[in-house]
């Protein structure tokens, strides 16, 4: 079967989506929710929850460390810090690095 397209309608077709086209790219822009949780206390961490504050929010929200599975211990905290640090390019010290692991082996 073939179908002919007649080039004159294809022209009117174009220029009647023309108007539409600049409100479709216009940038959006949306409230974003209160985040619901808060990193949690950890004796003898306070250094590691402090940087935890300083470095870990400002990429993301303290949901997704809370939404972790729990109990991993100090080699899950360490290796997701490290795959922060060195995939995401997270501008984390290294010594930030392994004070956040503790805290989070020890918090979460």
């Amino acid at each position: 079967m073939t179908v002919r397209v007649r080039p004159f309608a294809v022209a009117l077709a174009v220029v009647g989506l023309l108007p539409i086209l600049p409100a479709a790219a216009a940038p959006q822009s949306y409230e974003l929710p209160e985040p619901t949780a808060q990193l949690r206390p950890a004796p003898d961490h306070e250094v590691g929850l402090a940087a935890a504050e300083a470095n870990c929010q400002s990429c993301h929200s303290v949901d997704y460390i809370a939404m972790q599975p729990p109990g991993k211990g100090a080699d899950f905290w360490a290796s997701e810090v490290t795959k922060m640090r060195k995939v995401y390019h997270a501008p984390v010290s290294e010594a930030d690095g392994k004070a956040i692991a503790d805290y989070l082996a020890a918090a979460y």
